[in-house]
């Protein structure tokens, strides 16, 4: 039955009209235009599939929040900690009690403006973020017709500082780690593991006759308590071994069963990273001269000396695990620009050889009008 419009006795205008499942629907406007306005709206949205029950979007976001956390429960769960405590802090206090059709592109807009001066960009995004994801899932659930978080501009992360130790500066930082994290810290600048995955190795994730460790774990420290899960990409790899660390690994495992850590704290517990910036790793850069400096660092140092030493995108992304070689680039891709002159030349020494009148010194440059330096005859 098509729906139809009355003028009440009140004088108010009633639409009605009934859903793909046959129940009625009505709402009282004080024109008649609105009525037949709002009346074909539900007409269309019917014929295109796309009606929605207004009551299953009167649910508040409040109550809806732990149906999209449960869809976060395969996380690991330092992330799924991370989205808890973003949707408790921020999202909740604003819009808990909002039913999730009352919410609008504008107000999110605004939302979004507000929290910029409270808080810096990275937890403005999260926040947003956490809103649009649990809205996403209302679409889906049939519940709301769009996303209204779509669209909204995500305020611009800023690139964190890199820094890259050389190798005398690794040498120098290591000599003030008392054992074995002096070769602990060198490992982690030359392989690039992150901390919770030396944290999680054991004696047999080392192979010293491939020179290899098997990364498959990462020991994470989530408000207090450590966990045990799968590396950041889910991914087992194999990393490399530099010759020269290998005697000193030997000397690690001598005496450790196959299931032992490689490395544990000071008093023989699992290693925490809160525990050993505090006692052995800041107290040791300081002493060496180069803070700041976190453990993260010489990730980026092992990347930086991967690159310097030859080493193409696709080697550094396998050992460093990234997800892409794209991920690696936009990380470092500062790096490759020596790696690209490198090509440049090859190709140059390539064309030249079959086409000598092509030879680089027959290419005149802009610097070629330069003044030399020495010369004593200009003002």
């Amino acid at each position: 039955m098509a729906g139809n419009i009355q003028r009440r006795p009140n004088g108010k205008w009633r639409a009605r009209y009934r859903d793909p499942a046959g129940r009625e629907h009505a709402r009282h406007f004080a024109r008649k235009i609105d009525a037949e306005r709002w009346l074909a709206g539900q007409e269309i949205a019917k014929a295109r599939g796309e009606w929605i029950d207004p009551a299953r979007a009167r649910v508040t976001v409040a109550d809806w929040a732990p149906t999209w956390l449960a869809t976060k429960c395969a996380l690991k769960a330092k992330t799924r900690l991370s989205y808890e405590s973003v949707l408790r802090t921020w999202v909740l206090p604003r819009w808990g009690r909002t039913p999730l059709a009352a919410i609008g592109h504008a107000d999110v807009v605004r939302w979004q403006a507000e929290m910029r001066n409270q808080l810096g960009p990275s937890r403005t995004r999260q926040a947003v973020d956490v809103l649009s994801q649990c809205l996403r899932l209302a679409v889906r659930d049939g519940r709301l017709t769009r996303n209204v978080a779509d669209g909204v501009t995500r305020p611009r992360l800023p690139r964190a500082t890199q820094r890259f130790l050389s190798h005398s500066e690794v040498a120098k930082l290591a000599a003030e780690c008392p054992p074995p994290y002096d070769l602990m810290v060198t490992l982690l600048a030359y392989t690039g593991l992150r901390f919770g995955e030396v944290a999680a190795l054991q004696a047999s994730s080392v192979d010293l006759r491939r020179g290899r460790i098997e990364v498959s774990a990462n020991l994470v420290e989530v408000s207090g308590t450590l966990h045990r899960d799968t590396p950041k990409s889910h991914h087992r790899r194999s990393v490399p071994v530099p010759q020269f660390l290998r005697a000193r690994l030997a000397e690690n495992l001598n005496g450790l069963a196959p299931a032992e850590p490689l490395y544990r704290s000071s008093k023989g517990g699992p290693l925490r990273n809160s525990n050993f910036r505090h006692y052995v790793f800041d107290p040791a850069v300081i002493r060496a001269g180069l803070a700041p400096l976190t453990p993260h660092d010489l990730r980026d140092t092992a990347a930086s000396l991967a690159i310097a030493a030859g080493a193409n995108v696709k080697a550094v992304q396998r050992m460093l695990g990234h997800a892409s070689a794209a991920m690696t680039l936009d990380v470092y891709a500062g790096l490759f620009d020596d790696d690209l002159d490198g090509v440049a030349r090859r190709m140059n020494d390539a064309a030249a050889g079959l086409h000598p009148g092509w030879a680089a010194d027959s290419v005149r440059t802009d610097d070629d009008d330069d003044p030399p330096a020495d010369r004593g005859d200009r003002p």
